[in-house]
């Protein structure tokens, strides 16, 4: 499978999160998976899956219900029964990005379909640390793409016979959407340096997607305030970035539970419930 999804030519997609369980994901994952000889049956729904409508495979995460831990299995989309998808209609946000709902009904899958290496939450935690780490990357992109298309917009805009961005009030927001981008790319800079060195940790990428999502908010904001009712509308770009960010906000772990990752690494006591 890897060859073939490096060279493009299957996609797959990330199953963790269900319908009803989301931060709650290591201790109460509802989906199933049951042993019978050299095969996994495995229930339950997966909800929000990325690529889930149309790609080939999904790693579905799913509670052992011998030992109680969560493994991760390989499922073939499209030729594997009992296993259905139906994509999640009317998003605001990352519209580019086709969301789904799994069903998994007695779906049987091999014991050589098992991730070897994904045997307890802890395992599935070292997943979730790199694509927090990337959120921190994509909020600060969005600032970049927000900021961009404000600065242009304001030197083209004219009102009161000059361009709107010799206004004070406008220069204010100008330089506190710089200030709050800025502030990101240091960060995820830092951060790249320490993956490179192999020390990134989980409270770094908790810290990272916290902060920037955050700043990102503040940033895209203040970029559709200064373009007024064209803030609103596909053609401006800052519309689209400010719906975005509000995903990237939420999801891959919320503000407040990456924050209690970053306060136990910090005081070394834990806060979660």
């Amino acid at each position: 499978w890897l060859p073939q999804m490096a060279r493009w030519e299957k996609i797959g997609c990330f199953g963790l999160t269900e319908p009803l369980t989301g931060s709650g994901a290591s201790g109460g994952l509802t989906t199933t998976a049951k042993r019978e000889g050299d095969t996994w049956i495995l229930n339950g729904q997966k909800r929000w899956i990325g690529n889930a409508p149309w790609c080939d495979l999904s790693i579905i995460w799913a509670r052992d219900v011998v030992d109680n831990q969560v493994k991760g299995f390989i499922i073939e989309n499209k030729t594997t029964p009992g296993f259905s998808v139906e994509k999640i209609e009317n998003k605001m946000a990352l519209k580019v990005v086709q969301n789904g709902q799994i069903t998994l009904k007695d779906v049987r899958i091999p014991e050589a379909n098992r991730l070897q290496g994904g045997n307890s939450f802890r395992d599935t935690a070292r997943v979730l640390r790199m694509t927090r780490y990337m959120v921190g990357w994509a909020s600060t992109g969005a600032q970049m793409g927000a900021f961009e298309n404000t600065l242009a917009y304001t030197q083209s805009r004219l009102q009161f016979g000059k361009p709107i961005a010799s206004f004070q009030l406008v220069q204010d927001l100008l330089a506190k959407m710089l200030g709050n981008l800025t502030a990101c790319q240091c960060l995820m800079l830092r951060l790249a340096q320490l993956d490179d060195e192999g020390k990134l940790s989980d409270h770094h990428a908790a810290l990272a997607k916290a902060f920037c999502t955050a700043k990102a908010r503040e940033t895209v904001a203040w970029g559709r305030e200064l373009l007024g009712g064209n803030g609103i509308v596909a053609d401006y770009h800052v519309g689209k970035l400010f719906a975005d960010v509000e995903a990237l906000y939420s999801y891959e772990g919320t503000y407040q539970m990456q924050n209690l990752i970053v306060g136990k690494a910090i005081t070394g006591i834990g806060a979660f419930v």
